[in-house]
């Protein structure tokens, strides 16, 4: 024989708020943790539970009244909750056909003078070749740009700055070879060898 299936959430909730409308009293937890399994097939142990999600949703009410926490639910608010939901989606239909109105008007009046014509799509057919044709020139002057007197000159200009900056550092290598020279009485190829320092080792020209 197959085991009964257990209620879902959703049908907890449903059978709760059936009960409230029903009884349209209040109601405190463990009033409603005895009558619930009874009346409506909710278990006790999932009762609370149910009951604080509908409080969070705003379905049940509850209040505090001297030592004893009231929960109750009455059809007359679940009706104003779904003509609120009701005027509130009215409203924003509305506003969505307004938005619609207004980006019709707009794209109709951006189609003013751009209408498919054979003389426009003429137009932008040689709109087009000439853009393809500016591609072509562009990469061809990519190409020479080598040439270019400016190109050149900054190039120059570069090579200029990385010779002195060579230079530099190979003045700087041969103060420290004379540096170890005197202080350590080394032979100069003996310190080419330690530091790797090829024999041709001079400044650029």
């Amino acid at each position: 024989m197959s085991k009964k299936k257990g209620l879902s959430v959703e049908e907890k909730r449903s059978r709760m708020m059936d009960l409230f409308y029903e009884k349209k009293d209040f109601f405190q937890l463990k009033e409603l943790e005895k009558i619930c399994p009874k009346e409506k097939g909710i278990t006790s142990m999932s009762v609370k539970d149910i009951l604080m999600s509908l409080v969070d949703d705003a379905m049940v009410d509850t209040d505090k009244i001297g030592t004893c926490v009231y929960f109750w639910a009455f059809p007359s608010k679940a009706s104003q909750n779904r003509k609120r939901k009701l005027d509130d989606l009215t409203n924003s239909i509305t506003e969505c056909k307004k938005k619609k109105m207004m980006t019709e008007k707009a794209l109709n009046k951006e189609k003013i003078g751009k209408e498919d014509t054979d003389n426009r799509g003429a137009i932008l057919e040689q709109l087009a070749a000439k853009k393809q044709r500016l591609d072509e020139i562009t990469k061809e002057l990519d190409r020479f740009k080598e040439c270019d007197p400016e190109v050149l000159e900054q190039m120059k200009e570069e090579i200029l700055t990385a010779k002195e900056a060579a230079n530099r550092w190979t003045d700087n290598v041969f103060s420290i070879k004379s540096w170890i020279k005197k202080k350590f009485s080394f032979e100069e190829s003996v310190i080419d060898k330690q530091f790797g320092i090829p024999e041709e080792f001079d400044y650029v020209e």
